[in-house]
């Protein structure tokens, strides 16, 4: 939950980085934290960033959290090139990273591909059981493929482990009640 004064914090730089005012990387970094989406304003600004050489080299060890972050957000923006690209540097500087394998697993997802992320997924499982953005990628999956019974089959076995994930529950809760239930 965002409270006022980081939502008004927000909307300030916010408005400042459209208006060409700088703090472009504050303001990234504050959309990470607050964990929000803002997938056309993160895709343009850090590519801003990232397509500058000055600026990338100066964000020292953050430029790979910078291309994790635009990754996402192209894949949110249907610049599956851009997104690919951006897996394809991470890829390289960490060849056996598992959260580039879920950045890869969440492409094929972004591409329509289902059985190839699927697969992804599973492999990843097979190595973290534990990792709970993969989980909950299996449940948004199912339910961008109109599966809602998968849904609610990967939302129960999520909260066998995660039980503490208010979020979760409220998920479900709210299918059932789209559903009648």
């Amino acid at each position: 939950m965002v409270t006022k004064t980081e939502d008004a914090h927000l909307n300030r730089l916010e408005n400042q980085v459209d208006n060409g005012g700088g703090g472009v990387w504050e303001y990234l970094c504050l959309v990470r934290k607050l964990k929000l989406r803002r997938s056309e304003k993160v895709l343009k600004h850090g590519l801003s960033i990232l397509n500058d050489p000055k600026k990338r080299s100066a964000l020292g060890p953050d430029e790979w959290t910078l291309y994790e972050q635009v990754a996402v957000a192209a894949m949110d923006c249907q610049r599956l090139d851009v997104a690919k690209d951006c897996i394809k540097v991470l890829q390289k500087r960490f060849p056996e990273s598992k959260r580039v394998g879920r950045l890869e697993a969440m492409l094929l997802e972004a591409k329509g591909s289902w059985d190839e992320a699927e697969k992804a997924y599973t492999s990843l499982l097979e190595d973290n059981p534990l990792d709970q953005i993969i989980h909950k990628r299996r449940v948004a999956m199912a339910k961008a493929q109109g599966n809602i019974s998968g849904a609610i089959e990967w939302l129960n076995k999520y909260l066998e482990i995660f039980m503490a994930d208010h979020d979760a529950w409220r998920e479900l809760a709210e299918i059932y009640i789209s559903l009648q239930m």
